[in-house]
């Protein structure tokens, strides 16, 4: 597998995944209102986003795993 580049911007909560390295190859993901990204011990990246459920209640769920040992994580401010 290709290693990819997840970038997390904390201000903008704004993760985006790209191909090959940051800035240098194609955005593959895109995923807006994400308060965190959890580095999971199973060996992966979940990335939380913040939504609404069925009874119309403000949640965090996960909407992504990418594998820890073929993505490179960054964290931008």
């Amino acid at each position: 597998m290709t290693q990819q580049t997840l970038v997390f911007n904390t201000t903008t909560r704004i993760v985006r995944v790209y191909e090959g390295a940051a800035q240098q190859s194609s955005v593959i993901y895109t995923f807006d209102n994400v308060p965190t990204v959890k580095p999971r011990e199973e060996g992966y990246y979940e990335v939380i986003q913040k939504g609404y459920n069925e009874e119309g209640t403000e949640s965090n769920y996960p909407v992504a795993r990418f594998p820890v040992h073929s993505t490179t994580m960054l964290i931008e401010k």
